[in-house]
């Protein structure tokens, strides 16, 4: 007598439900997977298009200020002044750019047009006068510091209320990283930007408080009495003091200064003009362009040297800024 055949079906149907259930998840990881790369392949292409229109956004907006001080130069070049009731000096208020690019060339919109959907972006710019600032650079010149620059730094100092000993450390660092020194090896890095003189050992509340009376440029320049503020005006001179130079800025705004005879009319009895500090012009210039794409904000900054009809971008810097909550 045979013995009885066990059923193998039950068995069977649950390999096979198993292997399914493994088929499942296998096509089930392989899609998440396959849907996260396009999602992550998607969201580089886009904030790859997004820096690349910025880019370009900025570079004209640089291209734009650089045709307006081109402008100006070729209305000046029969007398050289540069103040701030001048068209470069009027900051651009922020402004959505279909507006512009739904302009016709008369600057209105064409009928039908008044509502144009564009790229939720935003622009706005500065024009500002960086000889409108002491330029540290003039300490780095020459085997022996000028007593006349020392004593500005010193001035300038006070007025940013730095602790003391701050001109004399700035002074013997910059010159050393100027290559002014014996020991070339213990010399810091020379900064490029007034952010970068923590480099040099100053604090970082000591930079903040001297960045709005200082500045660095590639070479030596005077400060442009048309366009300082009253600080730097007052650390430029001999026996001036803030009221003095409260007066000049004030007068400026209806009669800008255009000669060294105009600036000798607001200076103390006994001290000379001196153009190689003082004047009535610039040769640089400070870009700042700002734009708001969706979530983003970038802004860049760039250093013009205007010689002549020509304009020169010396440094450019670019930063993105968190876009703050309503």
């Amino acid at each position: 007598m045979r013995p009885a055949l066990t059923p193998a079906l039950p068995r069977q149907r649950g390999a096979a439900l198993l292997t399914a259930l493994l088929l499942v998840t296998l096509v089930t990881s392989l899609a998440a997977a396959m849907i996260w790369r396009q999602y992550r392949a998607v969201q580089i292409e886009t904030a790859d298009r997004a820096r690349a229109q910025s880019a370009w956004i900025l570079q004209g907006a640089l291209d734009w200020a650089r045709l307006i001080l081109r402008e100006d130069a070729r209305a000046n070049q029969r007398e050289a002044v540069d103040h701030l009731g001048e068209v470069w000096a009027v900051p651009l208020a922020e402004a959505r750019l279909s507006t512009f690019l739904a302009a016709d060339q008369d600057g209105k919109k064409p009928p039908g047009e008044e509502a144009v959907d564009g790229p939720e972006a935003f622009l706005s710019g500065q024009l500002s006068d960086a000889q409108a600032l002491y330029n540290l650079r003039n300490l780095t010149l020459g085997e022996q510091v000028p007593a006349a620059e020392l004593r500005t730094l010193q001035r300038l100092c006070d007025s940013a209320g730095v602790p003391s000993g701050t001109a004399q450390l700035l002074v013997k660092q910059l010159r050393a990283a100027a290559g002014l020194i014996e020991d070339k090896s213990q010399a810091p890095l020379m900064p490029n930007t007034v952010d970068e003189l923590s480099w040099l050992g100053l604090a970082p509340d000591v930079v903040k408080r001297l960045k709005p009376f200082v500045t660095l440029l590639p070479q030596k320049t005077p400060v442009n009495l048309n366009t300082a503020p009253r600080e730097v005006i007052a650390a430029l001179f001999e026996g001036m003091d803030l009221g003095s130079a409260e007066r000049i800025v004030r007068d400026r705004i209806n009669q800008p200064l255009k000669s060294q005879n105009d600036i000798q009319r607001y200076l103390p009895q006994g001290v000379p003009p001196d153009e190689s500090r003082a004047g009535v012009a610039s040769a640089y210039f400070f870009i700042t362009g700002t734009l708001r794409l969706d979530e983003r904000v970038l802004q860049e900054r760039s250093l013009v040297w205007r010689n002549g009809l020509e304009m020169r971008v010396v440094a450019r810097e670019r930063v993105n800024l968190m876009l703050q909550a309503p």
